[in-house]
């Protein structure tokens, strides 16, 4: 496809990242290497697990960069109380940002009820502790419709942001393999076009290059969740992103083509 072009500063960039602490295997020390990346590069947030609040908060503060605790992550099978009680407990904590997977069992089975009703009350929880929601759909489960209805049921809820994946929604393909696509740009199209415009689009699972990023910007989607951070932001100055708006091009990915690996 032939190269498209935006217009774009290296802050403006910076605040898009949600930089992902996640993986099960990351220890204390590699979670405060990553946070220390996350101040150098004045992101929009460190995504962590909930334990790590508290070390989170200490090693960021007095910087710009907000504390993002994940809620029945990645999987979304706690019970709504747990969810709410999780969600209470990361806000107060000091999480400013929570990410909430969502029932997928339940909105695969169509028990939209139960599934609003989560949703619903999460969101109520950690609005009501100063934090703002973002709700996780696992789209390589999920088809058209029902990405739809969820976009649908947070625009009506006001949630403040839909996502795309975990990263770790991993599905068995026809060779056996477990893999996934996280946010394509079809999905990414679909998600902007049917949440509502004060619903924002994060896109997570894969946006790991700078022409994935600006792609993703260009398709209306205002963060990402990335392990790619420097890579990124380093590949942004080589290619003359500043602190003034300068326009920039990128190769887009097919319409449904997967932005890499989380």
């Amino acid at each position: 496809m032939a190269p498209s072009t935006i217009t774009v500063t290296l802050p403006q960039l910076a605040k898009m990242i949600d930089h992902s602490l996640l993986h099960p295997t990351m220890t204390d020390a590699d979670i405060l290497s990553g946070l220390q990346i996350a101040r150098d590069n004045h992101v929009a947030t460190a995504c962590v697990k909930p334990y790590l609040i508290p070390l989170a908060k200490d090693a960021l503060a007095g910087s710009d960069v907000l504390v993002c605790p994940v809620i029945g992550f990645p999987h979304g099978n706690s019970t709504t109380e747990i969810k709410v009680a999780e969600a209470t407990a990361a806000a107060q904590a000091g999480g400013a940002e929570i990410d909430m997977v969502v029932n997928v069992g339940k909105v695969l089975g169509g028990d939209w009820e139960y599934v609003t009703d989560e949703i619903r009350r999460v969101n109520e929880a950690v609005v009501a502790n100063q934090a703002i929601l973002k709700v996780i759909f696992e789209n390589d489960y999920l088809q058209a419709e029902h990405i739809i209805r969820l976009c649908e049921i947070c625009t009506r809820l006001g949630v403040a942001f839909v996502k795309t994946s975990t990263g770790y929604g991993f599905v068995k393909r026809e060779d056996g393999a477990y893999n996934y696509k996280g946010a394509t740009v079809r999905d990414l199209k679909l998600m902007r076009a049917t949440a509502g415009e004060k619903v924002q689009v994060k896109a997570a699972g894969g946006v790991r290059t700078l022409d994935d990023l600006l792609h993703v910007m260009s398709l209306g989607v205002t963060r990402i969740g990335a392990t790619a951070t420097v890579a990124i932001l380093e590949d942004a100055r080589k290619r003359g992103i500043g602190y003034e708006p300068v326009e920039v091009s990128f190769r887009p990915m097919e319409e449904d083509g997967e932005m890499g690996g989380y």
